[in-house]
């Protein structure tokens, strides 16, 4: 694995996450554009409908739809790859799926990762429709039809959530095998049932801590998954998400608020060198690709971000 891993930029979703107001498509579009002239090898957006806590009083915040953003931003990149982090497998159908993923790498010119997951926020299920009953069996369903229909262009599969009946997946995108999917878990069932098909999984660290020290335990417990399931641990590569704070000043999303205890997130900070001697200890753990959540996540972080980019690719 690299010790320089490559670097990529998570952008705001919820409402409010952008200096106190909702992001727009243009926030997106010079954000994006922002982001490959400075350097960065990739650009992420998060598959989430609506935030809720009801415990805290405060009102739910929604999100824009991923797939949608991807899309828009495949045709308005020229170089960075472009993921979803990660696409929950319950909100579409997995046929479906399969085509939109298919038809974004078309867009971008094979340049998307299809990161995947069995969802968690049960309040969106709720609200939007959708079950959320024996997610880790639904997803199981979902990823043999999505990977046969990615990988061979081809599956006929009957279950007891899903199904597609001799589905072809035609026009095919500019990769033969399609788009490389990333698994996005730490849960051992998850990471049985993925890690002996995909080439990439993903640690979320970013609302806890993004210290090099937080990802061993995930790192341990992959390579047992891999073992579990015969696999060498070195073939999986990995990928963590994080957050990088240059200013210090903890202005977070406003949406965290709603998810967990903003007390407990660890992001990077303090000099350029001292963050990017962070992002070089995660490369130097196996690390070979680390999705930046910029705080706060602004142009201007972005723009701060430039430096700390330059001093981790130095020799």
């Amino acid at each position: 694995m690299p010790s320089t891993p490559k670097l990529g930029v998570i952008l705001p979703e919820g409402e409010g996450d952008l200096d106190g107001r909702t992001p727009r498509w243009a926030d997106y579009l010079a954000m994006a554009r922002l982001a490959e002239d400075v350097g960065f090898d990739s650009v992420w957006f998060v598959d989430h409908l609506i935030y809720r806590n009801d415990a805290s009083g405060r009102p739910p915040q929604g999100a824009w739809e991923c797939w949608s953003v991807l899309s828009a931003l495949a045709a308005v990149t020229r170089r960075v790859e472009l993921g979803s982090l990660v696409t929950a497998t319950s909100f579409r159908n997995p046929g479906l799926l399969a085509k939109i993923a298919d038809t974004v790498d078309e867009i971008s010119g094979g340049r998307l990762i299809l990161g995947l997951g069995a969802g968690w926020n049960e309040v969106e299920y709720r609200m939007f429709g959708y079950p959320y009953d024996h997610r880790v069996d639904r997803f199981a369903e979902a990823f043999t039809i999505i990977d046969g229909l990615l990988r061979h262009g081809a599956v006929d599969f009957e279950g007891r959530y899903y199904s597609a009946r001799e589905c072809e997946l035609r026009p095919r995108g500019p990769r033969p095998q399609g788009p490389p999917i990333m698994v996005g878990s730490r849960g051992p069932r998850m990471l049985r049932l993925t890690l002996p098909h995909v080439p990439i999984w993903n640690g979320w660290l970013a609302d806890t801590s993004s210290q090099p020290s937080a990802y061993a335990p995930l790192a341990e417990a992959v390579d047992a998954a891999c073992r579990d399931v015969g696999r060498d641990p070195a073939s999986v590569e990995r990928t963590v998400s994080i957050s990088v704070d240059p200013s210090g000043g903890r202005d977070f999303p406003l949406h965290w608020s709603l998810l967990g205890d903003l007390n407990l997130a660890l992001p990077l900070t303090g000099s350029t060198e001292e963050i990017a001697s962070g992002i070089r200890a995660f490369g130097a753990q196996g690390v070979s690709h680390l999705q930046i959540y910029p705080v706060p996540p602004t142009l201007e972080t972005i723009e701060a971000l430039a430096p700390i980019l330059t001093a981790v690719r130095q020799p």
